[in-house]
């Protein structure tokens, strides 16, 4: 529901207060003021600065600019026979509750408007409130430009800055402008500003390249303590097979438009597992590519901390950084090392707090949140993350079989500037059986640095060199990956 029918709703329904929590405050107060000529209220606003005042300026209430004389004010108008329902905001207001006597007043306002048509709402950055005021007020998060209004603020901004530079192109076509529209979202109206005109005198041009920069923006506006790391995606011609994955992600991929035709709600998340090295956390940020989505790694290690709570609260704060960065991918990497299936007696209980507090992230977010994980040890990972509803689709990634390993030799060669067709790739697929993605790409940097040393242009003799000098990993683990396979068989999807 958009916060605007979301704050009417409740406005309706007879909340006595309201704590509207949102970074932009000139298009919140933009809307309320909105919402209260729509519902006929009479608008009032307060700051510690400008005191109380009417909306219409028939009343500018004097010696008001202390929260104590603005409550008194309040309760002699509400007082008042005959007055029209009002719609009270009450700017940054939770932090004058350290005194006594506006606590005080307050829950005198609050009994006073309590099943009356009379509204306070708390407008604020940041949501805080005394454990005794919280059970009255409903909270809601919001009060950013949508995409409508995004649009008119990029075209506005544009026309702004190739009218005062004339140096600066723009190549954004529609759907250039549509990416661009999603990412801006969860910013200002200003920040929107700041961004693209930070973006565009940077290189004297606006295009979709800028992506990269706008979500730099985003991660270092919200992400203050550093819990997630920004990751550039990759196109899908750098991964060889995974054609099972390819063709979920094209049927799914329109449901993260904005304008999609069909009503079908946008994918929530896949598990990828299989042996190590094989491309999954490749496929990853080709998954956050296909969907248009930025990606974001959260890194389960930097949650962990020796103070008692502290880790249950970087969770929450990372999972609140990745809702206001929406639309995103979130990429867990080797998500059973975070979240092991163990009772909790070794780090007393720390683990198993923090996988029900994600599991349950997971069931009930709103947000469009694309959660991709990896998981290489399979008796390691809670069941309960295997069960539908967590993921839409559990992929089981392989050791890659003779058509991937000759995709992967021509990419890995291609790669470094080798024509593949002056290799005898099929000999080198026979000679690579149960071979890694990474294990065949290491073969190729050390068969160019043998070929370096000698002085000589790199050639097929080389790289077989040194498959034949490699211990795979199929050999040196041979039991644990027949043991997943079987394993994978019956309950999982092969890419």
């Amino acid at each position: 529901m958009p916060v605007q029918d979301e704050l009417t709703l409740l406005i309706k329904s007879k909340y006595p207060v309201i704590f509207f929590e949102s970074i932009d405050e000139t298009f919140a107060l933009k809307q309320l003021r909105f919402i209260a000529r729509q519902l006929n209220f009479l608008y009032y606003e307060w700051s510690l600065t400008d005191g109380l005042k009417r909306e219409d300026n028939t009343g500018c209430y004097n010696q008001t600019k202390e929260a104590a004389p603005m409550l008194k004010m309040i309760l002699e108008l509400l007082n008042l026979k005959g007055v029209p329902p009002g719609l009270f905001v009450l700017k940054d207001l939770h932090k004058c509750f350290e005194t006594a006597l506006t606590l005080r007043l307050f829950k005198d306002t609050i009994n006073h408007i309590k099943n009356t048509r009379h509204t306070i709402v708390i407008l604020s950055a940041e949501y805080n409130l005394p454990k005794d005021i919280e059970p009255e007020c409903a909270h809601i998060i919001g009060g950013y430009p949508v995409e409508k209004e995004i649009e008119s603020v990029l075209g506005e901004t544009i026309s702004e800055l190739q009218r005062t530079n004339w140096k600066i192109e723009v190549f954004l076509s529609p759907e250039d402008s549509k990416r661009m529209i999603n990412a801006l979202k969860g910013l200002s109206i200003q920040q929107i500003r700041n961004v693209v005109n930070q973006c565009a005198v940077e290189h004297n041009s606006l295009s979709i390249q800028d992506l990269n920069a706008i979500e730099s923006y985003k991660k270092k506006l919200f992400d203050q303590e550093g819990l997630l790391e920004f990751c550039l995606t990759e196109d899908k011609s750098i991964i060889a097979g995974f054609e099972n994955l390819k063709r979920w992600l094209a049927e799914r991929k329109d449901s993260f438009l904005p304008d999609q035709s069909l009503p079908l709600p946008p994918p929530r998340g896949v598990l990828l597992m299989g042996a190590q090295a094989c491309g999954k956390s490749l496929a990853i940020k080709v998954i956050a590519r296909e969907f248009c989505l930025p990606l974001y790694r959260l890194d389960l290690g930097r949650l962990y901390s020796k103070y008692i709570g502290e880790t249950e609260r970087n969770l929450r704060k990372a999972l609140a950084v990745a809702e206001k960065l929406c639309p995103v991918c979130l990429w867990i990497d080797e998500i059973e090392k975070g979240f092991a299936a163990s009772s909790g007696e070794l780090d007393g209980g720390v683990s198993q707090r923090i996988l029900g507090t994600f599991l349950t992230w997971m069931q009930e977010h709103k947000a469009t949140c694309f959660v991709a994980a990896t998981a290489n040890d399979i008796d390691r990972l809670p069941p309960e993350f295997l069960r539908k509803g967590r993921f839409d689709e559990v992929f089981f990634v392989d050791l890659p079989d003779c058509h991937g390993r000759e995709q992967l030799f021509e990419i890995h060669l291609k790669k470094r500037q080798l024509n593949p067709q002056n290799f005898e790739c099929r000999k080198l697929v026979e000679m690579s059986p149960d071979f890694s993605g990474a294990e065949i790409e290491q073969a190729i940097i050390s068969a160019l640095y043998r070929a370096s040393s000698e002085k000589r242009a790199l050639t097929t003799e080389h790289i077989l060199e040194q498959l034949q000098s490699t211990k795979p990993l199929s050999v040196m683990k041979r039991e644990e990956i027949l043991a997943l396979r079987d394993w994978a068989k019956e309950r999982t999807i092969p890419v």
